[in-house]
């Protein structure tokens, strides 16, 4: 008998659903021009709010040109345009949402991946919070052999800083996306997707079988017995509104040269893989 769903994720429907409605073009553009207003969306790497046929089609729009992404291999970039709530060292298999609240990795990633958590251990985490007003598109930070995704359902809390701080285990108890890959020196990253309130779906560019804040509560692991290849700065995907991107490695993995609260940019440099610039 499958779970009652939670009311963050019937609401998250319901807003879906209007969001994705095409409106006759004079009240769309009055519903754009109102949501670009309210956020504060600057719009200056993007198409005009009018040229949108839905709220969503504006959620999840594209960049105008696109940006330059540095040839180093070692180079890591940002995955999207996004705020840095948190990063630094696993410790005892744990890591921080926000600073005084840690969450266990393991119950992050999942039962799904049969995976040794202890490779994570005195590795590295960074979480990426997309406000409602960012770019909702996240690109692959450095080359990637992707094995296995899972799809993990669950609520749709909100995953703003006030509920950061006060709200145990936000991220193990939303809706999330597990996607577990190694990069070209065999070191494991698992890099999260985590649903929020609003976000109707998170969606991957190489996996359309994965379908999210919909009834079915089963987790669906998928894996690939020839592993996924994607490089640096290609688009894996969006969110339909903001959400946050954790990205777990392993040990001797990567240094990420970031500070807290920062405003990183998708593209922009934010570390190096296994410390080599």
């Amino acid at each position: 008998m499958s779970k009652k769903r939670h009311y963050s994720s019937i609401l998250s429907t319901l807003f879906g659903k209007f969001a994705s409605k095409e409106f006759p073009a004079p009240i769309q553009r009055g519903i754009n021009k109102s949501y670009v207003k309210l956020m504060g969306l600057d719009m200056g790497d993007f198409a005009p709010s009018s040229s949108y046929r839905s709220l969503n089609k504006l959620f999840t729009r594209a960049l105008k040109n696109s940006r330059e992404i540095d040839k180093n291999p070692n180079v890591v970039i940002s995955p999207c345009d996004a705020k840095i709530t948190d990063f630094g060292v696993i410790e005892e298999g744990r890591a921080y949402q926000i600073k005084g609240m840690s969450y266990d990795t393991a119950g992050l990633i999942g039962e799904a991946f049969k995976h040794n958590f202890s490779i994570l251990e005195g590795g590295k985490f960074a979480n990426f919070y997309l406000s409602p007003k960012d770019y909702h598109r996240y690109h692959i930070p450095f080359d990637l052999s992707i094995d296995t995704v899972s799809h993990i359902p669950g609520k749709l809390y909100p995953v703003n800083i006030p509920l950061l701080k006060n709200k145990h285990n936000l991220f193990i108890e939303n809706e999330r996306v597990v996607i577990s890959a190694l990069d070209k020196n065999n070191k494991r990253h698992y890099i999260i997707l985590v649903g929020a309130l609003n976000v109707g779906k998170m969606v991957l560019t190489f996996e359309d079988r994965i379908h999210t804040n919909i009834k079915d509560n089963k987790i669906k692991e998928y894996s690939y017995s020839t592993p996924i290849e994607l490089k640096k700065g290609e688009l894996f995907g969006w969110f339909e509104m903001g959400s946050t991107i954790v990205i777990l490695s392993q040990k001797d993995a990567i240094d990420y040269d970031l500070s807290i609260n920062q405003k990183v940019s998708f593209a922009q440099t934010i570390g190096y893989l296994g410390g080599k610039r």
